[in-house]
């Protein structure tokens, strides 16, 4: 296996069109539209790291900065930030254009955890994250408190899945 990779090499650029039903009746991109393309581009990204099959573990919030209004263009770029043995950090940034103007926003910040996965379902070792422009050494210097608050999260929400349980609420 191949001990580390340049984050370049994971990189992924997606751009689409805001078309009429991807649009919330504000004219504005569905939420649940932008996280599915982040979790997509996010997905290519891990996989072009590890060269293997992955599954999404989480994805820290998404914080909506600015519309992306219909006739717009979206474009999401991301790349693989850290990673452990089997988990890589996924950054993505999802910047919207108005195709006429030329103005550009920066729209969300997403960082996932992507689990790379062998033909059996099970973890797989990945690659090392070679970090080389500052934006990359920034994200990689900052990516093991992220961790920990992810970690810290997860502990959170199982202790609220036992407590509240799945029994159907009705009964």
């Amino acid at each position: 296996m191949i001990k580390q990779k340049r984050c370049r090499e994971s990189f992924v650029v997606k751009t689409s069109i805001v078309q009429p039903p991807d649009t919330n009746n504000y004219g504005t991109l569905f939420g649940g539209k932008l996280m599915a393309y982040i979790d997509d581009t996010a997905g290519i990204a891990a996989m072009r790291h590890a060269r293997k099959a992955v599954v999404t573990a989480s994805t820290d919030s998404v914080d909506f900065l600015h519309p992306i209004y219909e006739g717009n263009s979206v474009c999401l770029e991301a790349y693989c930030t850290y990673t452990g043995r089997t988990s890589m950090e996924i950054f993505v940034k999802v910047i919207a254009e108005n195709l006429l103007s030329g103005e550009r926003n920066v729209c969300a910040i997403s960082f996932l955890t992507m689990v790379a996965i062998d033909e059996h379902g099970r973890p797989a070792e990945v690659p090392q994250v070679l970090p080389e422009s500052d934006e990359e050494k920034s994200l990689y210097a900052t990516a093991k408190d992220r961790a920990e608050n992810r970690k810290n999260r997860r502990k959170d929400s199982e202790e609220r899945a036992k407590k509240y349980g799945s029994e159907y609420p009705w009964q």
